[in-house]
């Protein structure tokens, strides 16, 4: 099976620590060498957040490709679900995630490995995702598919995409998989789309 993301267990760690704000809130959040914006929040994950945090919390949420956790902690800090799930196929990056949970004192999550949705068995109010851009449209396209499948009737899928990495393409892609597809959002260049079930 191909997977979306090949973690090099050879590279070289080097835990360290970065910061953000959220409103008022300081997140510190450990990351390494060989996981996604580890010098930084990405500006499409900020961007994100600032908007998931705008809407009507959920009782369960899974965060797919979670990296280090960014996503689906604040969220869960902030109270936007109930429960949540945050899988990756990354190891480190589930490491950092379990530690930066920890750090966050949040014990109504889960962590744990997927490739994509191969491993994950239950159904969702909400599913978060900054699709793994590089993997190729097959992939990313396979899991909006799957996310589909792991949702609950009526429930949502949010996606961030930068425009020039193919946000259009994304947005036809997921009229023809969901009933209601909306352009929540678009800022500097990112589009941030809701598909309702």
């Amino acid at each position: 099976m191909s997977h979306y993301y090949d973690f090099d267990p050879s590279l070289q760690s080097k835990p360290k620590q970065i910061q953000t704000y959220i409103g008022n809130e300081k997140f510190t959040f450990l990351t390494d060498i060989g996981v996604f914006s580890k010098d930084e929040i990405d500006y499409g994950s900020f961007v994100f957040i600032l908007e998931l945090l705008k809407q009507k919390p959920v009782d369960t949420l899974l965060d797919v490709g979670c990296g280090y956790g960014v996503i689906g902690l604040i969220l869960t800090y902030f109270g936007q679900c109930q429960t949540a799930d945050l899988v990756d196929i990354n190891p480190r990056a589930l490491d950092l995630t379990l530690q930066n949970a920890k750090n966050l004192s949040l014990k109504n999550i889960e962590v744990y490995y997927s490739d994509g949705f191969s491993n994950v068995h239950k159904n969702y109010d909400r599913i978060v995702m900054n699709p793994p851009i590089r993997a190729g449209k097959k992939v990313i396209y396979k899991m909006f598919e799957d996310a589909f499948d792991h949702l609950l009737e009526g429930k949502e899928l949010w996606i961030v995409i930068k425009k020039d990495l193919g946000a259009l393409s994304a947005q036809k892609k997921l009229l023809e998989i969901f009933s209601n597809v909306h352009v929540v959002l678009k800022h500097k260049g990112y589009w941030v789309l809701q598909a309702i079930k």
